[in-house]
C-alpha cells in the first residue's frame, strides 16, 4: 500500500530514464532554481547525472533564492562544481551564444512568464542539435490555480507576436479574482496578496498562465521541437521532455496530441483523462 501511494509521487521509470539521458554527463542550463526536484532527494533527480549546470535567474534578487550575483557560485550539487550564475530574463539570453549547451531544464518557473512560447525559442536557440529541455510546470487542477480558466496555445501564440513584456498586467484582475489563497502557503492574507501581486514585476509571484499538460506539449510542438516524453503526478507536477531537430525536421508529435495518448488515460488529474 505504502509504495503504490508513493508511486503516485514519482514519475514512471520510463520518464525518469529519458530525462536522464538528456542529461547524463552532459552540459547544460537550469531556469530557475536550484530545484528540489531535481535533487537527488526529489521527485525527478536529475542533478546527479548531470556533469556541469549554469543558472539563470530573472533578478539579483528573488523570492526563492533570495540575494544572487552572477559568477561561478551557482551551487545545484554538493558533490558537482558550481555553474555559472546568469542574471536575465528567461525569455533574452542575449549573453548566451547560439548552441551553447547540451540540455535546459526548468521547475516550476515558466509559469511565472508573460511569454512562454518566447522563452522557449530563446532556450531553443541557445541548445545544440540535438539538445534537449526538459520542463516540469504546476497542474492547475491541483493548484491555487484551479478556478482559473486553462491558457490556450493562441493567447501563448498572440502573447509572442506582440512581444509580450514580462512586466505585462493582463492577467493580474484575474488572479486576484480567481487565485485560490487558501491553498496558497505564501500569502497571509488578501491585503497581502493584492499587494504582492501590484509588485509582481519585482516579485514574480503570479503564475501568469495556467497549465495543463496537454498545453506544455502544444507548447514544445509549436517552437518544433520533438516531444519525448510526457507525465502528469500528484501533487501538481507536470513533466515533459522533448528534444531539438535538425533544421527543417519537423516534429512527430500525434501520438501525444492525440485525444487518447497514453498519458492521458495514465494521468492523476481529470482534466487530463476527460
Amino acid at each position: 500500500m505504502v509504495a503504490a501511494v508513493r508511486s503516485l509521487f514519482l514519475p514512471k521509470a520510463a520518464t525518469l530514464s529519458v530525462c536522464r539521458n538528456l542529461v547524463a554527463g552532459r552540459s547544460g542550463l537550469e531556469i530557475g532554481g536550484p530545484s528540489f526536484g531535481f535533487g537527488s532527494k526529489g521527485f525527478l533527480p536529475l542533478y546527479p547525472a548531470i556533469a556541469k549546470l549554469d543558472n539563470c535567474n530573472f533578478g539579483f534578487k528573488t523570492v526563492w533564492e533570495g540575494s544572487l550575483s552572477e559568477g561561478f557560485n551557482f551551487q545545484f550539487d554538493p558533490n558537482k562544481p558550481k555553474g555559472r550564475q546568469y542574471v536575465s530574463e528567461a525569455t533574452d539570453l542575449n549573453t548566451i551564444p547560439d548552441k551553447a549547451y547540451d540540455f535546459v531544464i526548468s521547475c516550476h518557473a515558466l509559469e511565472h512568464s508573460a511569454n512562454p512560447l518566447r522563452a522557449l525559442k530563446e532556450w531553443l536557440r541557445i541548445l545544440k542539435d540535438d539538445g534537449g529541455a526538459v520542463l516540469i510546470l504546476p497542474h492547475k487542477e491541483a493548484t491555487f490555480d484551479h478556478l482559473r480558466p486553462v491558457t490556450t496555445l493562441q493567447h501563448l501564440i498572440e502573447d509572442l507576436k506582440r512581444n509580450t513584456q514580462e512586466d505585462d498586467q493582463t492577467h493580474v484582475a484575474e488572479v486576484l479574482e480567481l487565485t485560490d489563497i487558501d491553498r496558497d502557503w505564501a500569502i497571509l492574507d488578501s491585503n497581502d496578496f493584492r499587494q504582492r501581486c501590484a509588485k509582481n514585476h519585482e516579485n514574480r509571484c503570479i503564475h501568469q498562465h495556467v497549465f495543463v499538460t496537454s498545453l506544455v506539449i502544444q507548447m514544445f510542438d509549436y517552437v518544433g521541437m520533438q516531444v519525448l516524453s510526457a507525465e502528469s503526478i500528484r501533487p501538481h507536477h507536470i513533466i515533459v521532455s522533448a528534444k531539438k531537430l535538425p533544421q527543417g525536421k519537423i516534429p512527430l508529435n500525434e501520438p501525444y496530441l492525440k485525444t487518447n495518448a497514453s498519458w492521458r488515460k495514465n494521468s492523476p488529474f481529470n482534466i487530463d483523462r476527460a
